[in-house]
């Protein structure tokens, strides 16, 4: 039985983001690809016209979700004050089901940062924690509380791409603690 088109797309997806994960973007062919999931490359190329191409598609989710991110909580700067607010929570905690969600492709950007530079998803990301940072932290603070975002922020990031989903999961609550923890200190600190 011949598989429906929307489950060929989604398999050459999952089979190329395993690979640039494990691989590298460079070092992944689209012919391994295909291979792996015993289709033709001119079936692969139906749906994924090049691997630039199928490379944006595997980005596009995690673009959408930031984008959410961002249409929920604005672009207002929280209250940045010893206590934190509850916001700062939701705002990390949400941050961190992105980061476990996309786990798989924050991995294949350290295998391959020179390839998702090329479509624009590195200028994304720090954009991205540009942003959250503001969101966290807001105007009139100096780089103390800039470090104690950067670390709030880059530590969940990180979990997500050193621990197995599961794990990250099983510890989301001690994980926020933990950044909030680090975006306190950096608020309290006296220049």
């Amino acid at each position: 039985m011949p598989r429906a088109q929307s489950d060929t797309k989604a398999e050459i997806q999952a089979a190329a983001l395993d690979l640039f994960a494990r691989k590298g973007f460079e070092k992944t062919s689209l012919r391994e690809i295909a291979e792996r999931l015993g289709i033709t490359k001119a079936a692969l190329y139906y749906h994924f016209p090049s691997k630039n191409d199928l490379l944006r598609s595997l980005v596009e989710p995690l673009e959408q979700d930031m984008g959410d991110l961002f249409a929920e909580y604005g672009d207002e700067p929280g209250e940045a004050t010893e206590g934190m607010s509850d916001r700062a929570r939701e705002l990390l905690g949400d941050y961190f089901d992105i980061c476990v969600r996309h786990s798989t492709l924050l991995v294949a950007v350290l295998n391959d940062v020179g390839s998702l530079a090329d479509i624009g998803l590195i200028d994304a990301v720090v954009a991205w924690r540009r942003r959250l940072d503001r969101l966290l932290v807001g105007p009139g603070h100096g780089t103390p509380a800039r470090m104690g975002a950067v670390i709030a922020l880059g530590g969940i990031q990180d979990i997500s791409v050193m621990l197995s989903a599961e794990e990250a999961l099983a510890y989301r609550e001690r994980a926020l603690d933990i950044a909030l923890a680090a975006l306190v200190a950096g608020i309290s600190s006296k220049d």
